[in-house]
């Protein structure tokens, strides 16, 4: 009975969760230094985002490069509302997932007439706009001088902490990670597979394109809009620099590294892409002081990736299994 437990899926969700929700315990008793929580709290943010990248990406088979921007608008906006109206911050969160939700609704409807590369160079020009409309709204981002925010305030009286703050993001990432398993094991998840296979044939089983296609990015936006709100309300600050094309790229980088159509793959990318080179690459002599390393340690694993886990490395687990067996004369 408890194996057929761990076996379920949303069990298996709510144990990452509450094994995330420890590491501020860890910190407490001085196993792990302070800065992880920031730190881990980032990739669980970028984790969001990344995972309705990859329902847009893996299962309808469209791409975006407008996640920053997206992420950027929904972070100004929130922090607009929580320090300047002094609105509750589940107003301000309302409020930062309905205005780019509509941006996102509206480059759905583009994607009816255009795709591949051409909807990638597309959302990267709503992208550079969104930023540069950060620049220019100082009443609304103070411009290059960037926006603070503070922790949220849930219902009016509860003030979260850095250490609460976090285990709200493990909360959200959990509930996000069930709605992409339940949203893709179900009518969505087969509608937008056929898409992705081939938009005739999904015509012709009764699949409403426009449909599908606003949803696909409804949620990819929203999603990115969530981790946005997320994002200032925990780093506490937001700048027009942070949401540019290179912020796009990287999410994107996570979910080839990690794993397309897999949520815990996109997860391990974000960790990859967002955490390592501040945990390992740094401490590399000459070249962890080096500006861009990163970018290069990115586009070097992407290659590999490619060339030898084209699925994700998620599934390098299944290879040393395997071998691991072969070598105990199992199979």
């Amino acid at each position: 009975m408890n194996k057929k437990l761990l076996k379920n899926p949303y069990i298996q969700f709510v144990l990452f969760g509450v094994v995330l929700s420890l590491l501020p315990l860890l910190v407490l008793f001085g196993i792990l230094p302070s800065s992880y929580i920031t730190l881990i709290g980032g990739v669980i943010i970028y984790s969001i985002s990344a995972l309705g990248l990859n329902l847009l990406l893996g299962y309808s088979g469209l791409i975006s490069l407008g996640t920053a921007g997206f992420m950027g608008t929904a972070a100004y906006i929130s922090a607009y509302f929580t320090v300047n109206l002094h609105m509750p911050f589940e107003i301000a969160l309302l409020a930062g997932l309905i205005v780019p939700l509509i941006i996102g609704v509206l480059v759905g409807l583009v994607s009816l007439r255009i795709e591949g590369l051409y909807l990638a160079i597309a959302t990267l020009c709503v992208s550079e706009i969104l930023r540069k409309t950060f620049e220019e709204l100082s009443f609304l981002t103070n411009g290059f001088s960037g926006k603070t925010a503070s922790y949220p305030k849930l219902l009016g009286f509860i003030n979260l902490t850095r250490d609460t703050s976090y285990v709200l993001l493990v909360v959200f990432l959990v509930l996000v990670m069930i709605l992409i398993y339940n949203l893709v094991n179900g009518q969505l998840g087969r509608a937008l597979n056929a898409m992705r296979g081939s938009e005739a044939a999904a015509q012709a089983m009764g699949v409403f394109l426009l449909k599908y296609r606003l949803i696909a990015f409804a949620l990819a936006t929203g999603l990115a809009s969530l981790s946005g709100v997320l994002y200032v309300h925990f780093i506490r600050f937001t700048y027009p620099t942070t949401w540019t094309m290179g912020m796009s790229l990287n999410i994107l980088a996570a979910i080839i590294i990690g794993g397309v159509r897999n949520i815990y793959g996109t997860i391990l990318g974000c960790f990859i892409v967002f955490a390592v080179p501040d945990l390992f690459l740094k401490q590399i002599p000459y070249f962890g002081t080096m500006n861009g390393f990163a970018y290069i340690f990115n586009g070097v694993l992407i290659i590999l990736v490619i060339m030898f886990y084209p699925h994700g490395l998620i599934y390098i687990g299944n290879d040393i299994k395997r071998l691991f067996n072969k070598k105990k004369g199992k199979v």
